[in-house]
């Protein structure tokens, strides 16, 4: 689950990470009574205005922007309030800007220059271990770091039977060619970022830039985290947090009837029970000449009610083609499967959209025997490659 700026940086602060500071606002107004009441408890004079949604590049798309007056928060927040704001991250289509935050101007002058790094901590699965990844070059997309100059950018993969050692925080601060205050304050923020990460049970904690200030303070100036789904059930206050403004409809209604659901861009939408099995799918759809419309995993329970839900959300994609039902019968039968069908079928009505039903397992030559005679526009198949080579032929 992705959440926001202001809310990542508010766990941040619960673990005792620096933060660069901020409130945020739904109107120019209240961007206004913000600003205002920064500068009384930070003394802050400019203000940052950033547009809260869930992608990164925002400042390259024109929703992150330095007002130096009162007049230009509220200028500034007219603007990017109600946008819709195009990155890398979101795609063509963009996302509308509902929320701002307004945060105190950190890059103020003093006895050194500001400094800004990349830092993430994430799970390499690879390892099964959980790694630190930094650089000294941040504020900037750290995929063309990883391009450009690979040689600057480090890693420190942490023990699970130790944690997090001191050796490892002083080795990070010293990559970054800190030293003096600034190095003892980054060995505290790699410390406290690693303790928020593991106990908000986040599945990735991206911080750019973490800043260097001219006072040798290290903040996070942004933060782009991920709350791992299956830790939500022991993170009530953090699933609080989930804004489905910011989902696909689509997949926030699957989730409301447990249903797994990603929507894809692809013209053959897929029905399937088991993960594995959905990627073996998705795949047979390519090497087919199509592209996967979405992943729907209907799980081990596929009787009418949740295939018919299924059906409703692929066929809501405007780009579907044809639909592939590929279904595995180990814990739910086969022929169990085939009537759902049948009768998700017959409750929706005229379905336009030519259906390829491959149903593998227990039961399975009943459940070709009730699509078969069904008298409905539905193919079936035994072998996966025969479901691909119907795709194919109704693609043509």
């Amino acid at each position: 689950m992705n959440i926001h700026e202001y809310q990542g940086k508010e766990i941040l602060s619960s673990y005792g990470v620096e933060i660069q500071r901020g409130l945020t606002a739904e109107t120019a107004d209240e961007a206004v009574s913000a600003a205002k009441k920064l500068s009384e408890t930070t003394g802050t004079s400019w203000w940052v205005v950033k547009a809260q949604i869930h992608a990164g590049g925002r400042g390259k798309g024109g929703g992150v922007k330095l007002a130096k007056s009162l007049d230009d928060v509220k200028r500034i927040a007219g603007e990017i309030l109600g946008m819709t704001l195009v990155t890398k991250q979101t795609g063509p289509e963009g996302k509308l800007v509902r929320k701002i935050l307004i945060t105190e101007d950190v890059y103020y002058p003093g006895e050194s220059e500001p400094e800004e790094f990349y830092m993430s901590v994430l799970l390499n699965r690879e390892t099964g271990r959980n790694v630190i990844i930094y650089s000294p070059e941040g504020g900037m997309d750290i995929e063309d770091v990883a391009e450009n100059s690979p040689e600057k950018i480090f890693k420190e993969e942490v023990d699970p039977r130790v944690g997090l050692q001191g050796f490892q925080t002083r080795r990070i601060a010293f990559n970054l060619g800190l030293s003096g205050l600034a190095f003892k304050n980054m060995t505290k923020f790699v410390a406290s970022l690693y303790a928020a990460y593991l106990g908000s049970d986040a599945a990735m904690f991206e911080i750019n830039p973490v800043l260097k200030c001219s006072d040798n303070r290290v903040i996070a100036v942004d933060a782009k985290v991920n709350i791992e789904d299956n830790g939500l059930y022991r993170q009530k206050e953090y699933a609080a947090m989930r804004d489905l403004n910011e989902e696909e409809p689509e997949e926030v209604e699957a989730s409301n009837a447990g249903l797994s659901f990603v929507k894809l861009d692809g013209n053959v939408g897929c029905m399937v029970n088991g993960a594995g099995l959905a990627m073996a799918t998705m795949d047979i759809i390519k090497l087919s000449g199509g592209n996967p419309a979405n992943f729907l995993d209907v799980g081990g329970t596929a009787d009418a009610e949740r295939v018919e839900k299924a059906f409703r959300l692929i066929l809501k994609d405007p780009n579907v083609k044809a639909i592939l039902v590929n279904i595995f019968g180990g814990i739910v039968r086969c022929d169990r499967v085939a009537q759902g069908i049948v009768d998700a079928y017959k409750n929706m009505g005229d379905i336009d959209v030519p259906i390829i039903v491959r149903l593998q397992g227990t039961n399975a030559v009943e459940a070709k025997k009730i699509i078969d005679e069904s008298g409905l526009k539905v193919v079936s198949a035994i072998l996966l490659q025969e479901a691909a080579d119907r795709v194919k032929e109704v693609l043509a």
